[in-house]
């Protein structure tokens, strides 16, 4: 309850004030309780070069990063598993998913009054830990590692406002996890998924995602890889799991749109990112508003929210590097939004990546784009040593090839 008396106004007075600030959600006063420090703003360079603060609750170090756009979306945060060590056991009424940045170990899984199962770890490793599920982080060597985590806990620390509820929770979800031999078996068949029928695989745990083979996709780029895990303690959602991709050398990503949440953390390579409101158009700086992009440099253990501000901004990604650079839209679990980015229901939309803006679209296609993109793309590829590799007809209008 507020402090102060509450005074009627008199005559044409109004009550209350006339200006305020949002009070903090119950997920803020949640992270600045934990006592660790809490990084803003739309991305990071390296997650190890972060300064980390004691973790008492969880027994390791850590930092939360509530990056824009993801306010009541996604939770995310970096934690260092002391060497030779173990963070404390826990569980929690939401979901929540694990990339090992660095160092190797194990995670032990169980049930209340059942049998503990274990899988090892490894840089580039990425697991899913089921909801409600006691778990513990085990440190195998003799150096602190490093992961960054993802969950969907504002949403549910928004909604019901309890710790004890959420973090002392009994029921068991065993429609989510039963206990199964093989639910933490990793998987390999490539399956198409169930809406775009783009390449998918169904696993718990992908051992090395830095390494692994990825599908032709093409849809980004000319050459762009990617692939979708689906987690098995999901129920037919067609949206889960979000995605890992690559870029090849010289070559990056049209310009697109769409609601906040999603982060893209680099696995590969070095990038960067720009995000630049809807309303600036398809040509920023030929209108004289290039200062208002913003750009998000990264590096392998760097990451950008793709979609700050609320959705609505264009974003787009870039390959310096001398090698492919790859990705991961690093999913945090399900929220109250169901299927697709901008669906109505029982309603067909045209796919954002085929599709430009001005075919109602949600993609800038390649001709349509600012020419400053390319110009600052290519000083940037000089700068490394890298080539540019993009095929020039990608840049000529339509109309133009068909006059030819």
């Amino acid at each position: 309850m507020s402090g102060g008396q509450w005074r009627e106004p008199t005559g044409d007075e109004l009550a209350g004030v006339t200006k305020y600030r949002r009070p903090k959600s119950p997920y803020e006063r949640f992270m600045e309780e934990e006592g660790i420090p809490i990084y803003r703003g739309i991305g990071v360079y390296d997650t190890r070069e972060l300064a980390l603060g004691d973790w008492r609750r969880r027994g390791g170090r850590g930092a939360f990063l509530y990056l824009e756009g993801l306010e009541d979306n996604k939770g995310l945060f970096v934690v260092e598993v002391p060497a030779g060590g173990a963070l404390r056991p826990e569980r929690h009424l939401y979901d929540e998913f694990y990339l090992v940045i660095e160092g190797r170990g194990s995670t032990e899984v169980w049930r209340e009054g059942g049998k503990r199962q274990v899988f090892e770890w490894q840089p580039g490793t990425l697991f899913m830990i089921p909801i409600n599920a006691w778990y513990q982080l085990v440190n195998a060597t003799n150096s602190p590692a490093l992961l960054l985590a993802a969950n969907n806990a504002p949403p549910i620390m928004n909604i019901f406002q309890s710790r004890q509820f959420i973090f002392e929770n009994p029921y068991p979800f065993t429609e989510r996890y039963d206990g199964r031999d093989d639910f933490f078996q990793a998987r390999s068949d490539i399956e198409p998924d169930e809406v775009r029928q783009r390449a998918a695989i169904r696993s718990n745990v992908f051992p090395d995602i830095v390494h692994c083979e990825l599908p032709l996709d093409n849809q980004r780029a000319p050459g762009y890889r990617r692939i979708q895990p689906y987690f098995h303690g999901f129920l037919r959602d067609a949206s889960t799991g979000g995605f890992i991709a690559e870029y090849p050398v010289g070559r990056y990503s049209k310009a697109h749109y769409h609601r906040s949440g999603a982060v893209l953390v680099c696995l590969r390579g070095r990038g960067y990112t720009f995000n630049w409101p809807v309303e600036l158009g398809p040509r920023p700086w030929e209108a004289g508003k290039g200062d208002q992009v913003r750009v998000q440099e990264y590096k392998a253990g760097g990451l950008v929210a793709a979609a700050p501000g609320g959705g609505n901004w264009f974003h787009q990604h870039f390959n310096i590097s001398k090698e492919p650079t790859r990705y991961i839209n690093f999913w945090g679990g399900p929220t109250a939004h169901w299927g697709g980015i901008f669906e109505e229901h029982g309603e067909e939309v045209l796919s954002g990546n085929h599709f430009g803006i001005h075919e109602g679209g949600r993609t800038i296609l390649y001709w349509q784009e600012d020419p400053y993109v390319r110009e600052y793309y290519r000083a940037r590829l000089r700068e490394e040593g890298a080539e540019f590799n993009m095929p020039e007809a990608l840049f000529v209008p339509p109309a133009e090839v068909g006059a030819r």
